[in-house]
Protein backbone atom coordinates (compact mmCIF):
# COMPACT_ATOMS: atom_id res chain seq x y z
CA UNK A 1 0.00 0.00 0.00
CA UNK A 2 1.50 3.50 -0.84
CA UNK A 3 1.92 5.85 2.02
CA UNK A 4 -1.74 8.18 0.98
CA UNK A 5 -3.40 5.33 1.34
CA UNK A 6 -2.49 4.02 4.58
CA UNK A 7 -3.35 7.84 6.02
CA UNK A 8 -6.69 7.61 5.79
CA UNK A 9 -7.45 3.91 6.94
CA UNK A 10 -8.60 3.60 10.04
CA UNK A 11 -6.55 1.70 12.72
CA UNK A 12 -5.65 -1.54 12.44
CA UNK A 13 -7.10 -2.21 15.70
CA UNK A 14 -10.13 -0.48 15.08
CA UNK A 15 -11.37 -2.69 12.21
CA UNK A 16 -10.48 -5.76 14.23
CA UNK A 17 -12.88 -4.40 17.03
CA UNK A 18 -15.50 -3.88 14.12
CA UNK A 19 -15.03 -7.33 12.69
CA UNK A 20 -14.93 -9.21 15.97
CA UNK A 21 -17.58 -6.86 17.33
CA UNK A 22 -20.05 -8.40 14.91
CA UNK A 23 -19.27 -11.82 15.26
CA UNK A 24 -19.79 -11.20 19.62
CA UNK A 25 -22.90 -9.61 18.73
CA UNK A 26 -23.84 -12.41 16.52
CA UNK A 27 -23.20 -14.74 18.88
CA UNK A 28 -24.27 -13.85 21.84
CA UNK A 29 -26.92 -11.74 21.50
CA UNK A 30 -28.72 -13.28 18.54
CA UNK A 31 -28.00 -17.45 19.43
CA UNK A 32 -26.76 -17.96 22.36
CA UNK A 33 -29.47 -15.27 24.91
CA UNK A 34 -31.72 -15.97 21.82
CA UNK A 35 -32.83 -12.09 21.45
CA UNK A 36 -32.94 -12.90 17.37
CA UNK A 37 -36.25 -15.17 17.17
CA UNK A 38 -36.61 -14.94 13.27
CA UNK A 39 -32.55 -16.72 13.19
CA UNK A 40 -34.24 -19.42 15.55
CA UNK A 41 -37.28 -19.72 12.85
CA UNK A 42 -34.40 -20.26 9.73
CA UNK A 43 -32.59 -23.08 11.31
CA UNK A 44 -35.73 -25.19 12.32
CA UNK A 45 -37.22 -24.66 8.69
CA UNK A 46 -33.76 -26.73 7.69
CA UNK A 47 -35.10 -30.46 7.21
CA UNK A 48 -34.26 -33.09 10.33
CA UNK A 49 -33.35 -30.06 12.80
CA UNK A 50 -36.83 -28.19 13.85
CA UNK A 51 -37.83 -27.44 17.02
CA UNK A 52 -36.15 -30.61 18.98
CA UNK A 53 -32.67 -29.65 17.37
CA UNK A 54 -32.89 -26.35 16.18
CA UNK A 55 -32.12 -24.45 19.30
CA UNK A 56 -29.48 -26.60 20.26
CA UNK A 57 -27.47 -25.60 17.24
CA UNK A 58 -27.90 -22.18 17.16
CA UNK A 59 -26.59 -22.11 20.24
CA UNK A 60 -23.81 -24.07 19.81
CA UNK A 61 -23.27 -21.85 16.43
CA UNK A 62 -23.07 -18.83 18.62
CA UNK A 63 -20.56 -20.23 20.64
CA UNK A 64 -18.85 -20.90 17.44
CA UNK A 65 -19.28 -17.03 16.83
CA UNK A 66 -18.33 -16.16 19.90
CA UNK A 67 -15.11 -17.93 19.64
CA UNK A 68 -14.42 -16.62 16.24
CA UNK A 69 -14.79 -13.00 17.92
CA UNK A 70 -12.43 -13.78 20.36
CA UNK A 71 -9.78 -14.94 17.65
CA UNK A 72 -10.25 -11.89 15.66
CA UNK A 73 -9.49 -10.05 18.47
CA UNK A 74 -7.01 -11.54 19.34
CA UNK A 75 -5.01 -11.34 16.31
CA UNK A 76 -3.64 -14.85 15.91
CA UNK A 77 -3.49 -15.87 12.17
CA UNK A 78 -5.84 -12.84 10.65
CA UNK A 79 -5.35 -14.90 7.27
CA UNK A 80 -6.66 -18.12 8.65
CA UNK A 81 -9.28 -16.08 10.76
CA UNK A 82 -10.48 -14.92 7.82
CA UNK A 83 -10.53 -17.80 5.80
CA UNK A 84 -12.44 -19.39 8.97
CA UNK A 85 -15.35 -16.72 8.76
CA UNK A 86 -15.36 -17.00 4.70
CA UNK A 87 -16.17 -20.90 5.09
CA UNK A 88 -18.81 -20.21 8.06
CA UNK A 89 -21.06 -17.50 6.77
CA UNK A 90 -21.03 -18.31 2.97
CA UNK A 91 -22.24 -21.94 4.58
CA UNK A 92 -24.42 -20.47 6.45
CA UNK A 93 -25.94 -18.46 3.97
CA UNK A 94 -25.73 -21.06 1.44
CA UNK A 95 -28.14 -23.18 3.63
CA UNK A 96 -30.30 -20.73 5.03
CA UNK A 97 -31.11 -19.28 1.48
CA UNK A 98 -31.74 -23.00 0.45
CA UNK A 99 -33.84 -23.96 3.23
CA UNK A 100 -35.57 -21.01 4.62
CA UNK A 101 -35.26 -18.56 1.80
CA UNK A 102 -39.17 -17.80 2.38
CA UNK A 103 -38.21 -16.61 6.32
CA UNK A 104 -35.25 -14.30 5.59
CA UNK A 105 -37.03 -11.10 5.43
CA UNK A 106 -34.15 -9.46 3.05
CA UNK A 107 -32.12 -12.42 1.36
CA UNK A 108 -30.89 -10.16 -1.72
CA UNK A 109 -29.87 -7.87 1.05
CA UNK A 110 -27.72 -10.61 3.69
CA UNK A 111 -26.05 -11.45 0.81
CA UNK A 112 -24.37 -8.31 -0.37
CA UNK A 113 -24.42 -7.11 3.55
CA UNK A 114 -22.29 -10.03 4.18
CA UNK A 115 -20.07 -10.05 1.29
CA UNK A 116 -19.54 -6.63 2.40
CA UNK A 117 -18.35 -7.63 5.92
CA UNK A 118 -16.42 -10.35 4.53
CA UNK A 119 -14.15 -7.66 2.65
CA UNK A 120 -13.74 -6.08 5.59
CA UNK A 121 -12.64 -9.23 7.66
CA UNK A 122 -10.00 -10.15 4.47
CA UNK A 123 -8.45 -6.17 4.92
CA UNK A 124 -8.26 -6.81 8.93
CA UNK A 125 -6.29 -9.68 7.64
CA UNK A 126 -4.25 -7.51 5.37
CA UNK A 127 -3.84 -4.96 7.52
CA UNK A 128 -2.57 -7.54 10.26
CA UNK A 129 0.45 -8.99 7.71
CA UNK A 130 1.04 -5.60 6.55
CA UNK A 131 2.00 -4.44 10.04
CA UNK A 132 3.74 -7.72 10.47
Amino acid sequence: MNEAMLTVMPPDWLVRIAVAGVWIYEGLWCKVLGRSPSELAVVEAVPGYGPKYGRLFLTTLGWVELTLGAWVLSGIAPGVAALAQTVLLVTLNFNGLAWSRHLIHDPAGMVFKNFAFLVLAWVNAGLARAAA
